[in-house]
Parts: C-alpha cells; sequence; structure tokens
C-alpha cells in the first residue's frame, strides 16, 4: 500500500507513503487516491480530510518513470486532481512539494505549511510543462506575476512568503503541520456537515466550469512540449545529475 489511511473522529488522514521514491505518484498510488476519494464522498461520516506526506517532504509530483501522469476515469490526474468534492480537503505540508505535489496542493480548498516548507513548479528545469493544472491553478491562488514568476523560472518558495501572499491558510513550526491543519479540519467539523457540504459542492462546480478550457489548454501545452527535442534531453539531464544542453 502506498497510501495510508486513518481516521480521527469525523477527519480522514491520507498519508502519502512511497518514501524511497519521494512520495512521487505512479499509478499504483493514483488508483488508491481515487478510490480513497470515491469512498470519501460515499461516507457522511467523514466532514474533512487531510492529505500530506508524512515529516521528511510532501511530494515530488510525477514518478518520472511513469511516460505520462497517472490519472484515473474518476479523479483525472493523480486520481483526484480534476475531482469535484463535497468534502474539505486540507494540505499538510513538510518539506517539499515540487511539481505534481505543489499540483497536489493547488488541488486542495485549505493549505497548512510548516515554515522551512517550499513549494514549486520546476518543470521548465527539466523541458516540459506543468500538465496538472499549475498553468491555470498556480494564477488563481496566487498573485499572478509570481505564479509566471515560479512557472517560468522554476524556481521555488518558502512557506512563508506563500503565506504573506495568501496561498498557505495556516503556518505551523516544523514538524507540526499535520497537528495544525487537525487543528484546522476541527473547525470545520463543528459546523452543519450539510452546509459544508453544499458550500464547498457550489464553489467546486463553479471551479470545475472555469476549468474545463484552461484543462484543454494545458493538454495542447503538453502535447507541443512533447515534439520537442529539448524534453528528452531535459529528463536526461535530470537522470544523469547534470546540467541539460539545451538546443
Amino acid at each position: 500500500m502506498s497510501l495510508l489511511i486513518e481516521d480521527r473522529d469525523h477527519v480522514r488522514i491520507l498519508t502519502l507513503s512511497r518514501p524511497e521514491r519521494r512520495n512521487a505518484i505512479d499509478q499504483g498510488l493514483a488508483d488508491e487516491l481515487s478510490a480513497a476519494f470515491d469512498a470519501i464522498e460515499a461516507d457522511r461520516v467523514v466532514r474533512a480530510v487531510v492529505i500530506t506526506g508524512g515529516s521528511g517532504f510532501f511530494c515530488a509530483g510525477t514518478d518520472l518513470g511513469s511516460e505520462a501522469p497517472p490519472r484515473t476515469e474518476a479523479g483525472g490526474p493523480y486520481g483526484f486532481l480534476a475531482r469535484t468534492r463535497r468534502t474539505p480537503l486540507i494540505a499538510a505540508v513538510e518539506g517539499f512539494a515540487l511539481g505534481g505535489g505543489f499540483e497536489c496542493v493547488l488541488a486542495s480548498d485549505l493549505v497548512v505549511a510548516a515554515r522551512d516548507a517550499r513549494f514549486g513548479a520546476p518543470e521548465v528545469k527539466r523541458g516540459v510543462v506543468a500538465n496538472t493544472g499549475a498553468l491555470f491553478r498556480a494564477g488563481a491562488r496566487l498573485p499572478f506575476n509570481l505564479a509566471t514568476e515560479m512557472l517560468v523560472t522554476g524556481d521555488p518558495i518558502g512557506a512563508e512568503r506563500a503565506h504573506q501572499v495568501g496561498f498557505v491558510n495556516v503556518l505551523a513550526e516544523p514538524g507540526g503541520a499535520l497537528e495544525a491543519a487537525l487543528d484546522l479540519a476541527g473547525r470545520i467539523v463543528v459546523n452543519s456537515p450539510d452546509a459544508v457540504a453544499i458550500s464547498l459542492g457550489a464553489v467546486a462546480q463553479q471551479a470545475a466550469e472555469q476549468e474545463q478550457r484552461p484543462w484543454e489548454i494545458t493538454a495542447g501545452a503538453d502535447a507541443e512540449v512533447a515534439r520537442s527535442p529539448n524534453r528528452a534531453e531535459g529528463v536526461a539531464a535530470f537522470f544523469e545529475k547534470r546540467p541539460p544542453r539545451w538546443s
């Protein structure tokens, strides 16, 4: 199992558990995530969800052994990034959330991060593009200029800056992101479960409608970069741990 599941009162904790791959997501983990979110949406007892990667890192994104981001029919990329949900999802981030890991955070409703956490979209450094949501969600969740800077430089930002611009809801001390996320979840689950679900469902439906065209544009950008010789060079340089030689 690459996904650990734990319940605390009305909160379900999903812990990515592929430490040998820094929680990079392969098809197996995407299938587990998709099944977990199917179960959550069908369970009236679960009123909030926390997704975390444990103490050392959140997620390194797509497992580079995969040709394309793992996806499922019900949830899209990673099994949940294109899913319309009615249960609030809180990302609890320790360490780094890079590439697809950052896009997992962008797909969450609320963000709790340790002060030393980092968020980044390094795809351009590897000759590819962010293809699981960041091309449009980053600009919606962060100031547009900052999102653009992250997407075209590939450089990460720290949690404190992310908190200053409103992307991170709660800052925690290192090692404390999960407990801070559970505290935030506790503020949700004391409310009417119907009102919370209906409110989030309405927000999520609006977002899904607004994101239909951006998903198509992202697919086009991904197909275009796939035709570039720099894509293969960027991935090869990453694995060989050398600077890329762009053409």
